[in-house]
């Protein structure tokens, strides 16, 4: 078996299991706490869901550096390493602490610069996307597409709005107000890695948002590309998973999002 079908194999593993994890909390009374910084909110059923994954990843491939949310791995390569995984065990915790079932579990393996392989499973669903580098996206065996809408004028969107509002609002609900205008309709789902999951597959047309995570957008963006999609930054220029936005489309409407933004 080639070293990227390993990593995936324990990727669907360890989101399997963290997807477990988290429908065994889901209907009953959770540990809540704020994140220092207002950075979030973060439960018992992440942390829990976060630490069984990461024991299969690190067992599938122990050498890789570590970037996740809640143990708060700085995600640095140290000499001699290659590879890093990219975790989020519960993406969408607001979403799980209100009942709302739109949140996911989400892994990426890096190798050296590039994302070479992405899982999101969404647990209640049991939806389990898929995709290596080159090879397509798919879920749940099934290889998925992006959509084949041409006109912004006929796409539904989704985005989201960053945890700190104070400041940013306004920036984002003007590019909402533009979106909305020129689309049939948006979205705020409250998950940016279901809502590229979603855009692979062709339920959303696209997806925007700023001052995302590295662990909430590296396998979701591999996804859209894998699925014939495009994925930039809001200038039109190379996306990175390090970087302060994210525009993902059927490739077809990505320049009249682009203007709105």
């Amino acid at each position: 078996m080639k070293k990227r079908d390993i990593l995936l194999e324990g990727a669907v593993d360890a989101a399997y299991a963290a997807g477990k994890v988290i429908r065994k909390h889901y209907s009953k009374k959770l540990q809540i706490k704020e994140k220092s910084g207002n950075q979030g909110l973060v439960t018992n059923a992440d942390v829990e869901a976060e630490e069984v994954a990461l024991k299969i990843l690190k067992k599938v491939e122990p050498d890789f550096a570590l970037l996740t949310e809640e143990t708060n791995s700085k995600g640095k390569m140290k000499k001699g390493q290659h590879g890093m995984w990219i975790l989020d065990p519960l993406d969408g915790t607001t979403n799980f602490i209100h009942r709302f079932p739109m949140f996911c579990v989400t892994i990426a393996a890096q190798i050296d610069s590039e994302v070479e392989v992405a899982v999101t499973y969404h647990p209640i669903l049991d939806e389990l996307y898929t995709a290596i580098r080159g090879k397509g996206a798919y879920m749940n065996g099934k290889k998925i597409h992006v959509s084949t809408t041409e006109k912004i004028s006929g796409a539904l969107l989704a985005t989201g709005f960053a945890y700190h509002r104070r400041g940013l609002l306004s920036t984002e609900m003007t590019s909402f107000e533009k979106v909305s205008l020129n689309s049939r309709a948006v979205r705020r789902p409250g998950s940016a890695a279901l809502d590229l999951a979603y855009t692979a597959s062709g339920v959303f047309d696209g997806f925007w948002e700023r001052h995302l995570a590295p662990w909430d957008v590296a396998a979701g963006s591999l996804l859209v590309t894998e699925a014939g999609g495009k994925v930039t930054n809001f200038a039109g220029k190379a996306f990175d998973h390090h970087g302060p936005e994210i525009l993902a489309s059927n490739g077809k409407i990505h320049h009249s999002i682009l203007k709105c933004l």
